[in-house]
C-alpha cells in the first residue's frame, strides 16, 4: 500500500480528497501523525507556486508522496482578489465567517450581474524527484448577497456554481465534489494516481 501525506490542516479538504481518492491502494497520512512538523511558508505568487513549495516543504520533512493544495476565490469585480489571499482575506488568523463577511462588504453595492467569480483548485504532488506534477481544476460562478447553507467550508456559503440555484454550501457533499474546482483536479489526480500505482 503506496502511502500518501496529506499537506493541510483544513478538515474539510481532506474528508473531500479522502471521498474522491477512495478505493485506490493508498494510506493516507496528514498532521496528526506528525504532530511535530514545521508548517511551511506561503510565499508564492499563484497558486501553483504555493502548492508545489508547501509540498515539497512537507516532504523534506517526512519522505512520504505528498499532496499539497492552493485554492482559493477570484472575484471578477475586485481584479481577481481574494485570490491565493482567500485563507487569510480578513487577516492572518480570519476565520471563514470573517473572511466571508469582509467579501459581502466589499461587494455590497455591485450588482447581480457583475458578482461573476471562479474557485481555483491547484494540487501538487511531489515525491522529491524531478516529475512532480500539478493538477489544476476550475468552477465558475457568481456571489450571493448573503451567506447561504451549512455545508462546506471557507466561501462555500457565498458561491453559486453556474447551473444551479444553490451554493457549494447548500449542495451534498457528493454533488459539490462533482463540479467544485477541487473535485475536478482530484478527477485528473486520481486517473494519473491509478495509472501510477500499477
Amino acid at each position: 500500500m503506496r502511502k500518501l501525506f496529506i499537506a493541510t490542516k483544513n478538515q474539510g479538504k481532506i474528508t473531500e480528497i479522502k471521498q474522491a481518492l477512495q478505493g485506490l491502494d493508498i494510506e493516507f497520512l496528514s498532521y496528526k501523525d506528525f504532530p511535530d512538523l514545521k508548517e511551511p511558508l506561503e510565499d508564492g505568487s499563484s497558486f501553483e507556486e504555493n502548492a508545489l513549495k508547501k509540498a515539497g516543504q512537507i516532504y523534506e520533512q517526512v519522505k512520504i508522496l505528498t499532496l499539497a493544495d492552493d485554492s482559493g476565490l477570484e472575484v471578477d469585480c475586485l481584479d481577481g482578489r481574494p485570490g491565493i489571499y482567500s485563507a487569510r482575506y480578513a487577516g492572518e488568523n480570519a476565520n471563514d465567517k470573517q473572511n466571508c463577511n469582509k467579501l459581502l462588504a466589499e461587494m455590497k453595492d455591485v450588482e447581480d450581474t457583475k458578482r461573476k467569480a471562479r474557485f481555483k483548485c491547484v494540487l501538487a504532488l511531489y515525491n522529491g524527484v524531478i516529475h512532480n506534477k500539478t493538477f489544476t481544476g476550475i468552477c465558475e460562478g457568481t456571489i450571493t448577497k448573503k451567506m447561504r447553507g451549512s455545508r462546506g467550508f471557507g466561501y462555500d456559503p457565498l458561491f453559486i456554481p453556474d447551473g444551479y440555484y444553490s451554493t457549494f454550501a447548500e449542495l451534498e457533499l457528493q454533488v459539490k465534489n462533482q463540479i467544485s474546482h477541487r473535485g475536478k483536479a482530484l478527477a485528473e489526480l486520481r486517473k494519473y494516481l491509478v495509472k501510477a500505482l500499477n
